[in-house]
């Protein structure tokens, strides 16, 4: 569910906090991402989303723009994380509508449950493509702006590969490349004034990626393995974010902030249901190369 002018009233953060920022948001019209915008925007920002479906990211735009009275918020659709001259375009458009560049937030990703047994080489690529090789293009066509303006990264990650968990070997590959790659830039680009961080939801509660991933296990029967005994909201999420890019983040870097109410250090809560017999039912089978 979306934030509303309400929000600005119910945070601890300032009205016009972003107040002449520019934000660049890859998967800005997916549910975590987008929510991470609406609070940005809210706050004082204005925005880029970009996706691949023109009007799924347009009409997006167009409704973020309408929380906050003045907010310039554009849709750039059509648009490749996988192909870095067509996000290269989409920076030289944003730079001449919005003027600049202060903000990234990199969330495009791909996921679908697989066993390793019947995923393919080609989607195996599919995913690192998407999630890991689009995080690095995103930085690399945003990089003159991010260093013009001292400017600040979050990647969107997740908690999976911190410890094993079934048919995500493609996510998890993924995400541990995206984290190693925020670390490095922290270190790369942190003398020339840029701040690269990691956010890692967990279970994000009434999203599509959590029906696809709670493999029969109830909203329930996973909240019951969180410590805080609830699934995150987005604005959970968008909170963290905001914390990141404002001034009170302004010495973190190379940090993973994992907003997951406690659930990675007792394990996977998604997974943990009907292990092994699951594993053993969808690994047996021809192998798909």
């Amino acid at each position: 569910m979306g934030l509303d002018k309400s929000y600005v009233d119910r945070v601890s953060f300032k009205k016009d906090l972003f107040k002449g920022k520019v934000v660049f948001v890859t998967g800005g019209a997916g549910t975590i991402c987008r929510v991470q915008t609406e609070a940005l925007v809210l706050l004082g920002a204005d925005a880029a989303i970009i996706g691949r479906n023109p009007e799924k990211t347009e009409t997006a735009a167009k409704e973020i723009g309408q929380l906050r009275n003045g907010a310039k918020v554009i849709g750039i659709g059509g648009t490749d994380v996988r192909n870095v001259k067509s996000l290269k375009e989409a920076v030289d458009r944003t730079v001449q509508e919005l003027g600049k560049i202060d903000f990234v937030i990199a969330g495009a990703a791909g996921n679908f449950i697989c066993d390793i047994n019947s995923l393919s080489s080609n989607a195996f690529k599919s995913v690192i493509d998407i999630d890991l090789l689009g995080s690095y293009n995103t930085v690399k066509a945003c990089y003159e702006q991010l260093v013009k303006n001292k400017g600040a990264v979050i990647f969107v990650s997740a908690t999976l590969h911190y410890y094993g968990v079934p048919f995500q070997v493609h996510v998890g590959a993924a995400k541990a490349g995206i984290d190693a790659l925020s670390q490095t830039l922290a270190v790369e680009l942190g003398p020339l004034g840029v701040r690269s961080n990691i956010i890692a939801p967990g279970i994000v509660g009434d999203t599509e990626g959590f029906k696809r991933l709670r493999m029969g296990s109830t909203l329930e029967e996973i909240t019951k393995r969180i410590p805080l005994q609830r699934a995150a909201t987005t604005e959970d999420i968008a909170n963290a974010t905001v914390f990141l890019f404002s001034p009170a983040g302004n010495y973190i870097t190379g940090d993973i902030m994992v907003v997951d109410g406690g659930q990675w250090h007792i394990g996977t809560g998604m997974s943990a249901s009907g292990y092994p017999d699951m594993v053993k039912k969808r690994s047996l089978g021809p192998s798909k190369l």
